[in-house]
Parts: C-alpha cells; structure tokens; sequence
C-alpha cells in the first residue's frame, strides 16, 4: 500500500515538475518575443524618424520655405531674389543659366568636367572635404579649367555642421583651409548643406549667415531643382525636364545638381541638358562677383 503511495506521489511530483518546466520556457519565450517587439518598435520609431528628417531636408532643398525669424541678431526672411517679380523672364530676354554641383568631389566629378569640356561650358563645383589624391587632382582640376569653386562644408554631416556656431565655424576653417592649401584660391562662396532654408539645423539659421557676412562669405542658393537631391530615382530624361520646365520662367536660374557617386543619371543628362538650354538660346556660365544673387533666406539686422 505505502509503495503504490510513494509511487503515486512521485508521479505528481514529476507532473509538477514538468508543468513548472512548461511554465518556465513559456514565459522565457514570451519574454523573448516582447523584447523582439520593443526592439523592432524602436528600430520602426527610429527609421521613421531618420526619413522624416530626410524628406524635411529634401524639401527644404527644393522649395526653399521657411517662416520669419528673430534672434538677438536679426531677423531671418523669406527671399524672392530668384523667384520674385524682377527675376521673371520676358519673351526676348536672354536666359542666364548657372549649373552647380553639390557634394564631389567623386568618381562623377572627373566625367562631369569631361562633359563641360566637350561643349566649352563653365560651371560652378560647391565641394566638400576629401583628403584622397583624386579627390584633390578634381579640386586642382575644376580651378584650373575655368570653373568657380565654392565650399559645401567639410563633412556635410548637419548634426555636427549645424550643432553650433562652434561647430560650424570649425568645419567652414577646415573646407576653407582645404581649398586654398590645394588650389591657392582663398573661397568666398558658401552653399549651406541643405540649403540656408534647411530645417535641421540645431541652432538658428541666423547665427551662421551672419558669421558668414560679416566674413564677406556669400552663399547661394538656386531657383530651379533637377530633382536629384530627392530620394525618387528621377531618370535623365526626367531630370532634363525638371530643369527646363522651370529655367525658361526666370532670367538668371541658379540650378541645383549634385556630382556625387550615386548620381549616374546626372552624368547621363547632362549633354542632352546642355544641348537644350543652348537651343533655347540660354548662356550658361559659372557664378562670379556679376552674377545675380539667389539666396532662399537673408538676414536683416
């Protein structure tokens, strides 16, 4: 009797056990997939978060919109310098038309010259800081076939350019000092990353324009948009469109291109864009001291 007992109480004993074991990996799994969720929640927040900054970036850099601004040094507007009434072109005008490349030196930059070689063509280069010998025969390359160069900042990294005044003074010494040590030209022409209507600077827009004038530094913006500093593989068909629909409205257009390495298709279109203002009878030319000035924001003390 007591044997059929012990032998009763220690198969309860094993059935507890083993529901316990049961509970056990349950709940060890259930934790696991709550911490799966929490991680891919987080990893969801942050990815939405970096594409809104993103597209805030792209479309500050195509539209240019931004609200008036005070600070202790003056008040930030709105420009209609490229825009506005006195820049919209008559039927008969002569077209003034400024191509500008943001973001090379690259792999593109070389092919880019190539292409403005081929049809006699100046332009305008806004780089950033590259120390490779590539990247400085480009810097050497674009000075010395004509071409004007302007600095885009050094890292063009906006969380460490637009920190703070510090922070962006440092890195405008950095491109500032590059260029001159390579090329012996001491820049005055600035294009902010972004544009200066960005909308992810961490400080005021105001404090690093006015750095910029009082160092007699002159930024430029652009009026027209290729479309290929969006995040929409725009073809180079569509690329060419993008700039002709727009570049016949004004007299002087500033247009905003990019000669990074992921830009083929503007490489691709760049002869046939050519080929179009010039049948439009447009000359194009690279910026210089005469050449109309196109800011999105100024600064008004």
């Amino acid at each position: 009797m007591m044997d059929e007992r012990d032998a009763l109480k220690q198969k309860r004993d094993k059935q507890t056990r083993i529901r316990k074991m049961k509970m056990f990996i349950v709940g060890f799994i259930m934790i696991g997939l709550l911490i799966s969720l929490l991680c891919n929640v987080f990893l969801i927040f942050k990815t939405i978060s970096f594409e809104s900054r993103l597209k805030k970036v792209e479309e500050s850099k195509a539209s240019g919109i931004v609200s008036a601004k005070k600070s202790d040094i003056g008040t930030l507007t709105l420009s209609d310098s490229g825009t506005g009434e006195a820049n919209l072109a008559n039927p008969n005008d002569t077209l003034k038309v400024y191509l500008t490349f943001d973001d090379g030196p690259s792999k593109n930059t070389n092919k880019i010259l190539d292409i403005l070689d081929d049809y006699g063509v100046k332009a305008t280069f806004f780089v950033c800081g590259k120390q490779g010998k590539n990247a400085k025969a480009s810097y050497k390359r674009i000075v010395n076939e004509g071409h004007t160069i302007g600095m885009h900042s050094y890292s063009h990294k906006y969380s460490d350019v637009y920190a703070s005044l510090s922070s962006f003074k440092k890195d405008y010494d950095k491109i500032h000092d590059l260029i001159f040590d390579v090329t012996g030209v001491d820049c005055k022409l600035y294009r902010f990353p972004g544009g200066s209507s960005n909308k992810v600077s961490g400080e005021d827009m105001s404090y690093f324009i006015n750095f910029l004038n009082e160092n007699k530094i002159t930024y430029f913006d652009w009026n027209i948009s290729s479309g290929d500093a969006t995040s929409k593989a725009y073809t180079s068909d569509e690329l060419i469109e993008n700039v002709m629909n727009d570049v016949v409205k004004y007299k002087t257009s500033v247009v905003l291109m990019h000669d990074a390495d992921d830009k083929g298709a503007t490489v691709d279109a760049l002869p046939r864009l050519i080929e179009s203002l010039q049948s439009r009878g447009a000359i194009i030319l690279p910026i210089s001291d005469d050449t109309n000035l196109i800011q999105h924001v100024t600064l008004q003390n």
